[in-house]
């Protein structure tokens, strides 16, 4: 029988691995292994027919030495406690590596958004938030949007802290419309960093991005904006998909026609139609001939079952955890280059973190130096991991690791246990 996929697992061997490769001991990063707070709340919401539901709803925090813990809130059917303890670690090594005084942290609730109303999705909302509010906080533990929610639900979460708490606290979420304090740039700062590490990594391998043809899986915010970026910046986008199929152009497909399609309210990628252009299964996707391929949907896409079929030369993983620790196995042996999600979707937390720091000083910046400062910022982190990797002979992914623990654990030990 096939072992059942276990995120947290997946993320603990990568983690040991990179230690081991360290010469760390194990009491020197023993405390990464386990969460400092686990929160599971039920959420009743009264429904537009007049019945009650209850949600079931989580928060995680899986470190705070370096500070807030940092994370996103999703709303999914498949959210479950290892699920969200995978992605509170996965924050907490992101921002490690992005070098941003932030800890890491996630949350979710385990619902089907497509069938409720808006109405019963901000009364979900709020509720979840009324029942997390006691451990966040804008110095304590900051939401952000993840797979099905966004600047809306942000505003949800900030006003129902901010009515909680008696002030007005716009710190408590990032990713929250501009209108009430987002950052601009924020939106696409996913996507923007994919797009930069796409950049760094073919020229590192001596190609230009006019040479190389991309698929994207996923195409909400991160792979929807990184596909358009690249394909903006000089990529031919030959392959995309939402939750419907995908689509195949091998010549490359209209990024900006077909953002503009989806941008309307139930609509998906099976039902588009233009010249030359194919449909195919998500599978597909995954497998067609590529340079470069983006997985932006969900984690568990790339296992030990299809990695075999992959035939692009190089990843840029947008999404969280889309490749198993098997499947990377199978990657390394057939060359295939992988940017890690922990480095390549960074942009989101880095400009996050932008978002914050206007939010306490209340003085905000124009986009053109949010996304300069995002920039750098990505570039930097790139070049450390890149050189960590080239030192070690291992994998960007092991060579990411290795460098977030490293400031882990230099945090631990500065600050000691408290007895």
């Amino acid at each position: 029988m096939t072992k059942a996929y276990d995120p947290y697992e997946n993320m603990l061997h990568v983690m040991q691995t990179a230690a081991d490769t360290l010469g760390l001991k194990d009491s020197d990063y023993e405390i990464f292994k386990y969460p400092e707070r686990e929160l599971k709340v039920s959420v009743p919401v009264t429904m537009d027919n007049g019945t009650v539901r209850v949600f079931d709803g989580y928060r995680v925090q899986h470190s705070t030495l370096r500070g807030p813990a940092k994370g996103g809130i999703r709303f999914h059917p498949n959210v479950d406690m290892q699920e969200v303890k995978a992605l509170a670690a996965w924050m907490s090594i992101k921002c490690a590596i992005a070098d941003i005084p932030y800890g890491g942290g996630k949350g979710g609730v385990c619902v089907d958004v497509q069938q409720l109303s808006e109405g019963e999705l901000e009364r979900l909302t709020r509720g979840y938030t009324a029942r997390i509010a006691p451990i966040i906080g804008e110095d304590t533990d900051i939401p952000a949007p993840d797979v099905n929610t966004n600047g809306q639900t942000m505003a949800w979460i900030m006003d129902t802290y901010s009515k909680v708490s008696g002030q007005y606290t716009p710190g408590v979420v990032t990713g929250k419309p501009v209108e009430i304090g987002g950052s601009v740039g924020r939106t696409e700062a996913t996507g923007r960093g994919v797009m930069i590490c796409a950049h760094e990594m073919v020229e590192r391998e001596g190609l230009a991005a006019s040479q190389c043809k991309v698929a994207v899986q996923g195409a909400g915010n991160v792979g929807m904006t990184a596909a358009r970026l690249m394909q903006e910046t000089g990529f031919t986008i030959v392959a995309l998909s939402d939750i419907s199929g995908g689509i195949y152009k091998e010549s490359g497909l209209d990024t900006r026609e077909i953002a503009e399609y989806l941008s309307v309210k139930g609509r998906l990628l099976r039902d588009y139609q233009a010249d030359g252009v194919t449909h195919i299964t998500n599978e597909q996707v995954l497998s067609c001939k590529c340079d470069l391929l983006v997985p932006a949907a969900m984690e568990n896409q790339i296992t030990a079952s299809n990695a075999e079929e992959v035939r692009a030369h190089m990843i840029v993983e947008g999404a969280n955890g889309p490749t198993t620790t098997e499947a990377d196995a199978i990657l390394a042996d057939k060359g295939i280059l992988v940017v890690p999600d922990v480095l390549a979707n960074s942009g989101g937390v880095i400009v996050s973190y932008f978002e914050w720091v206007q939010n306490r000083q209340m003085y905000y910046w124009e986009e053109e130096e949010v996304n300069d400062r995002l920039q750098q910022k990505m570039l930097h982190a790139f070049e450390q991991v890149y050189k960590v990797a080239k030192k070690y002979k291992v994998s960007l992914r092991q060579g990411a690791y290795m460098i977030a623990l490293q400031r882990l654990v230099a945090a631990s030990r500065m600050r000691g246990i408290f007895l």
